[in-house]
């Protein structure tokens, strides 16, 4: 997870490819990074693909551990459909450096104010605009077994990996107030799906609205899951049953990443995320988060595409500051030369 660090400046002799990407205007003559994009997954990348090719000077920082590490294959994204994550980041970060974009894996420890980025390792970057890309991670229920097959047959996105396991035995956690509403989506893709209340207590409606949808209901605590040949068999009970099932969706609590954004004390939305305008653009000025720092609902190609609107909004915020200042030279030059 580390690599050698390249020092605050990153020369051209540390690019893996090309040339160092450009810039104009004045603005910059002060910083050493038009923008820092801290995170390495869909968004940051396409993010900082993006800049480079607007001949911005970007540096990733990539602190590793994307969320979808677990997952063999990944889904619903044009053109890349059943492709590894590993596989699409290596090839964003093959594609960042033909454009002259430095990758460096550390962690941030602090963006300031001034919009100075930290790293763990020692460096601080000074960075003229800012895109933080961190991610989220997902806190499961506390049942044993559950994070050894996350990402395997335990599972969470019906659209991500439904298609997969189609007309098997299916279970539902209930784990979340949107539990049985997952419960109900699931049976789209298999006739046999069997809903585990666990600790949940659907109302008189929700159970009717389950059984007119075809989906069983499983009653009792769930406390663990049995496997064979490191294959889910099924779903244990605390009164002895196994319930067989070969793939179990669990809706987790999704956590952000946005200990970054607190500090610097972005403003929050109704749901306790991190506000952000369409384009990503955060409260604090020269600040922007995209991808599910700022979306839980993001998948792979969202975020994606969020990376990309923060990445055009960011570089027109960069081009109107480069014309007004250009605009206050010309004037003073021109009174000067009067």
């Amino acid at each position: 997870m580390s690599e050698t660090n390249n020092g605050p400046h990153g020369g051209a002799e540390n690019r893996a490819h090309g040339a160092p990407a450009h810039h104009t205007g004045t603005p910059a003559r002060d910083a050493e990074w038009d923008v820092v994009v801290v995170g390495a997954g869909a968004a940051g990348l396409n993010a900082a693909l993006v800049l480079a090719r607007a001949r911005r000077r970007v540096a990733v920082i990539d602190g590793g551990a994307p969320r979808n590490a677990p997952a063999d294959r990944m889904h619903g994204f044009l053109s890349r459909d059943g492709m590894p994550p590993a596989a699409l980041l290596e090839a964003g970060r093959a594609e960042l450096a033909t454009y002259g974009a430095e990758l460096r894996t550390d962690q941030v420890a602090e963006i300031t104010p001034t919009l100075g980025v930290r790293l763990a390792s020692g460096p601080e970057l000074h960075a003229r605009r800012v895109v933080v890309a961190t991610g989220l991670h997902d806190e499961l229920p506390d049942i044993p077994g559950l994070r050894q097959r996350w990402g395997r047959d335990l599972l969470h996105c019906p659209y991500c990996h439904g298609y997969e396991v189609r007309d098997q035995r299916l279970g539902v956690l209930g784990s979340h107030p949107g539990s049985v509403h997952h419960a109900l989506l699931l049976r789209q893709w298999s006739p046999d799906v069997i809903f585990f209340p666990h600790t949940l207590d659907p109302t008189d409606d929700e159970r009717e609205r389950l059984t007119a949808r075809g989906v069983r209901i499983a009653e009792g605590t769930v406390t663990g899951l049995a496997t064979e040949d490191d294959r889910l068999r099924g779903v244990e009970l605390a009164d002895g049953r196994v319930v067989p099932r070969t793939a179990v969706f669990v809706a987790p609590r999704m956590v952000p990443h946005d200990a970054l954004l607190t500090a610097l004390g972005c403003a929050r939305n109704e749901d306790g995320w991190v506000s952000t305008d369409p384009s990503g653009r955060t409260s604090v000025p020269g600040v922007w988060a995209a991808g599910n720092v700022a979306d839980p609902r993001a998948q792979v190609v969202t975020a994606a595409g969020m990376g990309a609107a923060a990445a055009f909004a960011l570089n027109l915020d960069l081009v109107t500051e480069e014309v007004e200042q250009a605009v206050a030279e010309h004037r003073a030059s021109a009174a000067t030369s009067r």
